[in-house]
């Protein structure tokens, strides 16, 4: 297989496995709740937590727990294959962001889906681990003190945008920042109804 093809197929795999929607799914299979039509309409694991939690909140958590974390592995699993097909840093960047992309514009929910948060910090912790350890920390120092969870993610996101530049002024093999403020854009737009919210004071807590 020459290149071209290989990196096509990472490319298709990065988005059509990010897409995904775990959180619908599971919510769907094992509660019997529609998560789109049901609280904030979000398919991640806080809206999961939080409209399972009015029918079990056990299950909720398993459920909440579960989702987070495939969410945060859909990118992982193609940019691990890349890295032993021996890809570049720019496919590898190129599938992170198609990842955040799958799981944000799913193709199976007619190009709607989540927020980004968990996907994305899961690619960019294989991509920038140190940076991404730290806007973790910060994201959920940010979640036991605020209790909003699209507020801690947006600070998260900030401290790994700001940690990249510290540690990394130019990034390794790309020498740009791009495919970081392309994912960080996304999770921004995604989060506009709840930054509306936030200004209203109408955001739910966790």
């Amino acid at each position: 297989m020459d290149l071209l093809n290989q990196n096509i197929i990472l490319y298709l795999a990065a988005y059509l496995i990010a897409s995904i929607p775990f959180g619908y799914l599971l919510a769907k299979q094992f509660a019997g709740v529609d998560i789109k039509e049901t609280g904030s309409g979000n398919i991640g694991a806080t809206n999961v937590l939080r409209v399972v939690k009015e029918q079990d909140p056990k299950l909720a958590k398993k459920l909440g727990a579960i989702t987070l974390f495939l969410d945060a592995i859909k990118g992982v699993i193609v940019i691990l294959v890349a890295k032993v097909l021996g890809a570049p840093e720019s496919v590898l960047w190129t599938i992170a962001v198609l990842a955040v992309v799958g799981h944000c514009f799913s193709l199976f929910l007619g190009f709607e889906g989540g927020k980004g948060v968990a996907t994305g910090f899961g690619v960019l912790l294989i991509m920038m681990p140190i940076p991404a350890l730290i806007a973790i920390a910060v994201w959920l120092g940010a979640a036991k003190g605020l209790k909003i969870s699209s507020l801690s993610s947006l600070i998260g996101l900030a401290a790994f945008i700001i940690a990249s530049y510290v540690m990394y002024p130019e990034v390794p093999g790309i020498g740009s920042h791009a495919p970081i403020w392309i994912i960080a854009f996304i999770i921004f737009y995604k989060h506009i109804p709840n930054i509306v919210r936030m200004v209203k004071k109408e955001e739910g807590k966790v």
